[in-house]
């Protein structure tokens, strides 16, 4: 349940045309459920304005399905991350116009509605090594009902490539930039637009690279003041970062 459905809930209640007892029934699984195990989070919307998502880590098939589900029953829309190929393929038949892209890792039946802004929101990639996390960004914002622009393969080993795309970044809402290696990329972007940055290094490079640590260290210490860092490889807490600032926001 969301503020939206609450809100006309409380209406037909106020109106008569929905009884006090029968609002209560409606009501009696917020704020959670026990399903598969797990104490599903049905109030999380109303809280925080986007519903639980599944991290599909970890967990097995039955469970990542029985809990999107309940999610999509309450919600008419559900999310998985991390999902593998093997477990997608066993859960897709139970679900209802669900949808698996392999790269992103990502699984979802339904999408919540459209948001009103009007400004995209950027996600930029600095090779195509980091597809599978930019993929992972861009999909959770479609997800929440983002316009999303894509750009991708502009590091800064070939820093002409960005600069011919700064029209696209100055018109963005939030820029999300997704880079390995020594992850240049963010600070080189945060001197350039006026927009809020979020960095989200990942654990693509050599040796030295030390599996992210390096390019998360290099973005930890950026010279663009106000340059925001989430952790390695973490596309989906980018994402839900930019969802928060352009909600409370309006823009």
């Amino acid at each position: 349940m969301n503020a939206d459905a609450l809100r006309e809930m409380l209406n037909r209640v106020a109106t008569g045309v929905l009884s006090p007892d029968d609002a209560t029934n409606a009501l009696r699984n917020l704020p959670f459920q026990e399903s598969a195990g797990a104490l599903v989070d049905l109030h999380r919307e109303l809280r925080q304005g986007f519903p639980e998502v599944v991290f599909g880590q970890g967990k097995t098939p039955d469970q990542i399905r029985t809990i999107l589900l309940r999610l999509h029953e309450a919600h008419g829309a559900a999310l998985a991350t991390r999902v593998t190929p093997e477990a997608a393929a066993e859960i897709l038949p139970a679900l209802p116009n669900a949808t698996y892209d392999p790269t992103s890792r990502l699984l979802c039946t339904g999408a919540l509605p459209q948001f009103s802004n009007s400004r995209p929101i950027a996600v930029i990639s600095a090779g195509s090594s980091d597809e599978p996390i930019a993929s992972e960004v861009s999909g959770t914002l479609r997800f929440l009902g983002h316009n999303v622009d894509d750009l991708r393969d502009v590091g800064v080993a070939g820093l002409h490539r960005l600069l011919a795309k700064l029209d696209h970044l100055r018109r963005a809402a939030v820029i999300i930039v997704v880079a390995g290696m020594e992850g240049a990329l963010p600070s080189v972007i945060g001197g350039l637009v006026a927009q809020p940055v979020i960095a989200v290094p990942t654990s693509i490079g050599y040796g030295a690279s030390l599996h992210g640590i390096s390019a998360l260290l290099t973005m930890l210490n950026s010279c663009a003041s106000g340059l925001t860092v989430v952790n390695i490889d973490n596309g989906f807490g980018a994402a839900i970062a930019a969802h928060r600032i352009v909600k409370s926001a309006g823009v």
